[in-house]
Formats: C-alpha cells, sequence, structure tokens
C-alpha cells in the first residue's frame, strides 16, 4: 500500500513509519526540515521537506506520491505548555488542525486516496460532567476552560471536516495523554522531570480522570485504521482511566522519586490557572471499546501501571 504521512517525523512518526515499512507499504514522510528528511530516510521511508501551511507545495507533494492513504500526524508541540496561556501555547498546533487540515484532505482528495488518518485528541477536551469514562458518542466539552476554547475548537474543526467529507474516508484517531520515548511522559520529558524533582504536585482531590496511551501502542492502533473502522472519530487509549490521586504517585514511585506533594487549590490557581486546576481536579477519561471492536486493535500495554514500570 502506498501511504502518505504528514508529520513522520513526530513521537507517533517515529513509531509508526517502521511498523509502515516493516508490514511492507511504500511510505513518503514530511518533514520541515533537511535535519528531519534524514531522519525519515532511516526509518526506511521516502522523504519530504514541506511546509505543511503551503497550499500549493503541499498539494504537489501529496498527488505526486500517490498515496491509497493519508495520515496527518501535524502538530507543533515542544517545549513546555503554560497552562494559564492554554491557547496561546497550541497556537502553531490549532493552525495546523485546522489549516492545515483543510489543505492535506484536499490534497488527499485530489490525489485519489480512498482513506485519510487525522490526530485527534481525548482528555481535557472532554466534557467535565457525569460519569468519570466518556465514549465517542458524549462529544467535546460544551463549556471548556475559557483559555482553552481556541484549541478545542480546532480540534472540532478536525474532526467535523475529516468525518464529514464525502469524497474519502475519513478517521479521527483521539489519542490520549501518550507516554513513552520522546514524550513529556518519556526518559528526559517535561513532566517526567517536573515529578522527579516533585514541582508536580496533586492538586485538591485529585480527582481528575487521565486515560494515557503507550506510543506504541498509539501508532498500532492507527496501522489498524489503515483498512479497518468505519468513518467516524476513535478514542485510542488504554484500558485504565485513572485519578491523577492514583496515577501521579505511580509515576513517582516508577522513577524513584519522592512522592508527590499535596497542595490546596487556592494556593497553586495562581501558578496553573482554571485549565491547570481543572486537568488536576475535574476532567474525564476515555473508552477504547469502539477502537477495540470497529479497529479491531488492544492495547499490547493495556494499563499505565504496566508501562509506566517497565518503560519509565
Amino acid at each position: 500500500m502506498r501511504i502518505f504521512i504528514a508529520g513522520a517525523g513526530g513521537a507517533i512518526g517515529r513509531r509508526l513509519v517502521p511498523m509502515l515499512v516493516d508490514g511492507g507499504h511504500h511510505v513518503v514522510g514530511t518533514t520541515r526540515s533537511p535535519g528531519g528528511a534524514g531522519t525519515v530516510r532511516d526509518m526506511g521511508a521516502e522523504a519530504v521537506v514541506v511546509d505543511a501551511l503551503d497550499k500549493k507545495a503541499i498539494l504537489d507533494a501529496v498527488v505526486e506520491a500517490e498515496p491509497e492513504v493519508v495520515i496527518s500526524q501535524l502538530t507543533a508541540l515542544g517545549g513546555p505548555t503554560d497552562l494559564r496561556n492554554f491557547d496561546r501555547s497550541f497556537a502553531a498546533t490549532n493552525e495546523l488542525r485546522q489549516r492545515g487540515t483543510d489543505l492535506l484532505l484536499a490534497a488527499a482528495v485530489e490525489a485519489g486516496a480512498r482513506r485519510y488518518l487525522a490526530q485527534s485528541y481525548t482528555g481535557w477536551s472532554n466534557p467535565r460532567h457525569g460519569g468519570a469514562v466518556k465514549t465517542e458518542a458524549d462529544g467535546l466539552d460544551p463549556a471548556p476552560e475559557p483559555r482553552t476554547r481556541e484549541s478545542l475548537a480546532a480540534i472540532a474543526h478536525l474532526e467535523r471536516v475529516v468525518t464529514d467529507a464525502t469524497d474519502i474516508e475519513g478517521l479521527a484517531l483521539r489519542y490520549g495523554m501518550i507516554y513513552g520515548t520522546g514524550t513529556a511522559f518519556g526518559h528526559g520529558g517535561e513532566i517526567v522531570e517536573a515529578v522527579a524533582k516533585r514541582k508536580m504536585p496533586i492538586v485538591g482531590n485529585g480527582a481528575g480522570v487521565w486515560s494515557f496511551v503507550h506510543v506504541d501502542d498509539a501508532a498500532a492502533a492507527t496501522v489498524a485504521a489503515l483498512d479497518r473502522g468505519a468513518p467516524g472519530v476513535y478514542n485510542i487509549v488504554d484500558d485504565e482511566p485513572a485519578p491523577v490521586s492514583e496515577w501521579l504517585p505511580a509515576l513517582a514511585d516508577a522513577i524513584g522519586a519522592k512522592p508527590p506533594r499535596r497542595v490546596p487549590v487556592w494556593l497553586v490557581r495562581p501558578m496553573l490557572g482554571s485549565h491547570g486546576v481543572s486537568l488536576m481536579t475535574q476532567v474525564r477519561g476515555a473508552s477504547n471499546a469502539r477502537a477495540k471492536r470497529d479497529l479491531e486493535w488492544a492495547p499490547q500495554v493495556p494499563t499505565w501501571r504496566e508501562g509506566f514500570r517497565q518503560g519509565l
């Protein structure tokens, strides 16, 4: 199968490309720099240096590749996130999720691709009322924190245009909080370092529920979606959504750090902002039942408990 991957050098792309190449697929992967092109070639794929927001360049690259499937792993993540100014931190990624999606999807249709897979997200974007675990049918948070509204609108735009497409089969894969090599939850990553230095406390009751997925499982789910599943949205998460009060101490223990401190909401609200407090106390997890059933996929690392112990 001929496959075009936008964002092949990202955390998921670096795990996904070798899986596809090992599966006998011909892969063309994009990167933003000549140095990144070398990384893509080292993984066995054909590399294209292109700006995903350059309409003509991305159209030419996709059409020339003649793909059957186009996969978007486009983000501009990297460096610390300012939780008090969340939308500002995600501005570049939000543009990729909106304008970048429009351009790449149009190019995929022009090239005659039959399927389009897009990276989306599940976590803080879920509704924060009702049960602790949400399915795809629950939709997105109808009342997000003020400084996350632009980021949520970008996710909503991506999912809408991809799944509503009529000339191509569009699937939006909502990855949970990704951990493992090359991520904030990997060795040397931002979150792991903060936990090691006891700079990430449990805020309030720590009741915010997070869903994790190992980066290799996120990549494997994407491979499964090449030819499985109807157009729509799929949660790609492990089997155990868990509150911060459970997973954060377990993460500290896995890396040999002291247990996280506990602090009241009022003390950290000025530093974390309302979104940071919500991440710790209100967010909801996600169910992977649909992905298991329709994509015939299951995480090889079923729970973050096992993954943290083995990988961190």
